[in-house]
């Protein structure tokens, strides 16, 4: 039975869903589910520019970086309509936003704890030296 219901999932391409980012209309990827959040958009807790902004493509890593509810979840399945078609799941991952998120950790490392510790070693040598001159 579950193989019958498998095969009743409606499938839509990336570039129909790309056209579902305006108001009367909006629809996101989560985890290759399709959502219509139209009917939602005011009854978001974060706003509905959250949800605009994410209309029309794939919104999986915002919507688990967020750390969502077991409610908001739960409430999520009532929205789902269909999944994006196999044949557009590879065209989700983007070269761009690859190198984006590596320069972003690299630029995180550095400002997390090579400028804190040069800092403090700045820090110290004053303290040092001003204490010398006593």
């Amino acid at each position: 039975m579950a193989e019958q219901s498998d095969k009743e999932v409606k499938h839509y391409t990336l570039e129909e869903i790309q056209k579902h980012k305006h108001r009367k209309s909006i629809w996101l990827i989560l985890h290759y589910r399709l959502y219509d959040l139209t009917k939602f958009l005011e009854e978001h807790p974060g706003g509905e520019e959250v949800l605009r902004e994410q209309a029309g493509g794939d919104a999986t890593e915002n919507f688990e970086d967020v750390g969502h509810s077991t409610d908001a979840r739960e409430l999520s399945k009532t929205y789902i309509f269909g999944e994006l078609h196999p044949g557009g799941r590879s065209k989700l991952i983007k070269p761009s936003e690859t190198l984006i998120n590596t320069a972003d950790s690299n630029f995180r490392w550095w400002t997390n704890w090579v400028i804190p510790a040069i800092s403090a070693l700045f820090i110290a040598l004053m303290h040092r030296l001003y204490m010398a001159e006593d």
